[in-house]
C-alpha cells in the first residue's frame, strides 16, 4: 500500500488538467501502474477464452472465468445475472458519493469461426479495466461505484436487451467497452436492426403427376426475394435488406408445402427500420396471395442505432492520445453493422472505441480475424484499452461536471435520436 505521502500526492493530482481533458501525470502513472500489475493475468485469460469458444448464450467457461477474476479482485460478483444463465455483474464501492461507471464484456464466439469477432479480448479488457479502476479509486481515495456486466450472446440473441429488461443498467452514470477491429476510432453511430421470418404454409403434391393439386411454399418465398430485388433500388442509402431462405422443401418432385425466409431490415435509425419492414411484409403478403400460401410472420429482438455522447467520446478520445494510440478518423456515415450497445445507449449514457488488432485487409467476422485475435498486436491493443477504460473512469470520479455534460447530452439525443 502506498504510504500517507503518496496518498497526498494522489489527491493533488485530482483536478490537473482537466481542461484539456486530461488525467494528471501522478494518477496516470498510478492507472497504468495498476494496469501493468493485471497484465500477466488478463493476457492469460484472454488466451483461455479464445482456445475455448462459445456460442451465444452457452458461455459457461467464459463467463465463470471472467467472474472468478473479478472475485479474485474484491468485486462482489452475482451470477447468473438478469436472469441469463451465462451473465454476471461485479461490483465495488467506495464512499457514499461519486458516479457509477460500468464495464461491458463481450465472450461469445461465432458459429465455426471461434473467436473471429475478438470478443475475448472484449470479456479480459472489461475486468481489467474494472480491477485497475477499483485499485487507483483506493490508492487516490476517489469515491464512486464500479460496475462491470457479462453481457452474453451479442452475435445472435442480444444479451444487453434481457439485462436491460431485468433493471441492470439503472442508475449507471456512463458505461463503456472496446471492441477490437482494424482501425481505432472513437464513438460514431451504428445500425438499427430487426430480424423477421417468413414461414410460408402450401400443400404438398406429386411435382410431375399432380402439380396442378400443390401450393408452392417455396415460391412464394421466390417471390418475395424478388419483390425485395425490386424494392431495394427504392429505398435510401443507409437501408439494408438481407436474408436467406432457411426452408425451401424436402426433394424435388415434391411441391413445397412449407417454406421459410430469414431477413435483417437494417437502417440508420429505428425509425427508418420500422418503415422499411412495413414494406418487406408487404412483399411477403404479396407472394403469399399470388401462390395461395398462408403466411405467419415473426419479428426478433430490435437492435437500435447507438445514440452519440460527444462528451464521453472526446473524453476517451484525448486519453487514447495521453496513451500514446493514433486514433483514426470516425466516418460520418457511423459503422455499417448492429449490436445490442445501441439499446445501452438509449438507456443511459454510453460511449465506445475500437482498437486495431490487424490491418485494414484483414475482414472482420474471418477465419484471418479469428487468429487476429489471439496475435501478441491484439495482446497489446488489449492492454491499451485496459488503461484507456480505467482513466476514463478516473476522469469521472474526479471530474463531476463531465458526469453531467455526459448526461446533458444523453438526454438530449434520447428525446430526439435524429440528432447526431
Amino acid at each position: 500500500m502506498p504510504e500517507e505521502g503518496s496518498f497526498k500526492c494522489l489527491r493533488q493530482a485530482v483536478g490537473a488538467r482537466r481542461q484539456m481533458g486530461l488525467l494528471g501525470e501522478e494518477l496516470w502513472k498510478a492507472a497504468r501502474s495498476a494496469r501493468d500489475e493485471r497484465r500477466e493475468k488478463l493476457s492469460r485469460l484472454s488466451a483461455a477464452i479464445h482456445a475455448n469458444p462459445e456460442e451465444g448464450w452457452e458461455e459457461i467457461k467464459a463467463a465463470g472465468w471472467l467472474g472468478e477474476y473479478l472475485a479474485g479482485e474484491g468485486f462482489h460478483v452475482m451470477a447468473p445475472a438478469g436472469g441469463v444463465a451465462t451473465a454476471f455483474r461485479g461490483e465495488w464501492s467506495r464512499g457514499k458519493g461519486g458516479p457509477a461507471i460500468a464495464y461491458l464484456a463481450e465472450y461469445d464466439a461465432l458459429p465455426d469461426l471461434g473467436h473471429a469477432c475478438g470478443h475475448n479480448l472484449i470479456g479480459a479488457a472489461a475486468v481489467g479495466a474494472g480491477a485497475t479502476l477499483r485499485q487507483v479509486m483506493i490508492d487516490a481515495e476517489l469515491e464512486g461505484r464500479v460496475v462491470v456486466l457479462g453481457t452474453p450472446a451479442e452475435e445472435v440473441g442480444g444479451g444487453k436487451l434481457r439485462l436491460l429488461e431485468a433493471g441492470m443498467f439503472r442508475d449507471l452514470d456512463a458505461v463503456f467497452m472496446m471492441h477490437p477491429a482494424t482501425s481505432t476510432r472513437v464513438g460514431g453511430t451504428s445500425l438499427a436492426l430487426t430480424p423477421v421470418r417468413f414461414a410460408f404454409q402450401g400443400r404438398a403434391a406429386h411435382a410431375a403427376a399432380s402439380p396442378h393439386e400443390g401450393i408452392n411454399a417455396l415460391d412464394a418465398v421466390i417471390q418475395t426475394f424478388n419483390s425485395v430485388n425490386a424494392l431495394r433500388q427504392h429505398l435510401t442509402e443507409d437501408v439494408r435488406l438481407h436474408g436467406i431462405i432457411t426452408r425451401g422443401g424436402v426433394a424435388p418432385n415434391i411441391v413445397p408445402d412449407a417454406a421459410e425466409a430469414y431477413f435483417y431490415v437494417r437502417a440508420s435509425s429505428g425509425d427508418g427500420v420500422r418503415g422499411t419492414l412495413g414494406r418487406l411484409e408487404n412483399c411477403a403478403r404479396a407472394a403469399a396471395l399470388a401462390t395461395g400460401a398462408s403466411l405467419q410472420i415473426n419479428t426478433e429482438d430490435s437492435y437500435l442505432e447507438i445514440l452519440p455522447n460527444p462528451p464521453l467520446e472526446q473524453c476517451l478520445h484525448r486519453l487514447l492520445a495521453q496513451a500514446g494510440v493514433v486514433v483514426d478518423p470516425t466516418p460520418e456515415t457511423g459503422m455499417r453493422a448492429s449490436t445490442d450497445f445501441g439499446n445501452v445507449s438509449h438507456a443511459c449514457p454510453a460511449a465506445a472505441f475500437t482498437m486495431a488488432i490487424a490491418s485494414e485487409k484483414v475482414v472482420v467476422h474471418s477465419p484471418e480475424f479469428a487468429a487476429a485475435s489471439a496475435s501478441k498486436a491484439a495482446e497489446a491493443a488489449m492492454h491499451e484499452a485496459v488503461l484507456v477504460l480505467a482513466a476514463v473512469g478516473v476522469k469521472l470520479m474526479e471530474e463531476p461536471t463531465l458526469v453531467a455534460a455526459a448526461h446533458g447530452a444523453w438526454k438530449e439525443r434520447a428525446r430526439d435520436p435524429a440528432r447526431k
